[in-house]
């Protein structure tokens, strides 16, 4: 199976705090990979080492063979975990600043899938709820024909009942050759969509393998599997 991404053997210390201690794991093309962890398990540290933000890490990140860097950026639609549209822009400006800046991104698509989630385009993005803006990010993300859709805590931020939708909008709207690697915490909306799961704790992995192969080899869910390998964090 071709792989989207490759990681192997990846470290990274803040001073005598180890983030990540040697991780490897791949990402499959066509998959939807989830790396689930409390805070603090170093999730977002392999995010921002995959997208070139933190440096004086040791092994190595591969997306379709190019190192962490401009050039493997370009094949990556990113997420991140804190709201990075400007908050005076109305929604409509956040759309045409998606479209001027990445060649891959499909203006109609945006259009459309915010229109499904009924948010205004004449309204600026500080004056939405949070779920609101969380909703605009993903529908900006996912309207871009990337290699790999990196998605930190995509549903982090919104209510119960809008995680079901958000999480439709993103499987119906990724390309089949292509492939998500989203982190959480939140495992019991995430489980029906994940095809391979990653526990990282600590920095480690701990489990890593297909979804079906974990319920059927454990006999639990996989939210009931995390709860039990995460009991002493939470």
């Amino acid at each position: 199976m071709d792989n989207i991404m490759e990681v192997k053997n990846l470290a990274k210390s803040y001073g005598r705090s180890i983030a990540l201690n040697g991780i490897s794991f791949n990402v499959p093309k066509g998959k939807i990979v989830g790396v689930l962890g409390p805070n603090g398990s170093g999730k977002t540290t392999l995010i921002k080492i995959i997208m070139s933000l933190l440096s004086g890490y040791t092994g190595e990140v591969l997306v379709k063979g190019l190192p962490p860097g401009t050039e493997a950026n370009k094949l990556v639609s990113y997420l991140p975990d804190v709201g990075h549209l400007p908050p005076w822009f109305k929604v409509c400006e956040a759309i045409n600043l998606f479209a001027d800046y990445y060649t891959d991104f499909e203006k109609s698509r945006a259009e459309q899938m915010l229109t499904s989630m009924k948010i205004p385009f004449d309204k600026k993005i500080k004056k939405l709820s949070r779920g609101m803006q969380e909703k605009v990010q993903i529908a900006l993300v996912m309207s871009r024909r990337a290699s790999l859709y990196l998605l930190d805590e995509p549903i982090g931020a919104v209510d119960p009942a809008s995680r079901e939708f958000i999480l439709d909008t993103i499987l119906r709207n990724f390309p089949e050759d292509s492939s998500i690697l989203l982190s959480t915490h939140i495992i019991a909306d995430i489980e029906p969509v994940l095809d391979i799961a990653i526990f990282l704790k600590d920095g480690e992995i701990v489990l890593n393998d297909e979804v079906d192969n974990i319920r059927e080899d454990k006999n639990t869910s996989l939210d009931q599997l995390f709860r039990e390998v995460f009991r002493n964090v939470y």
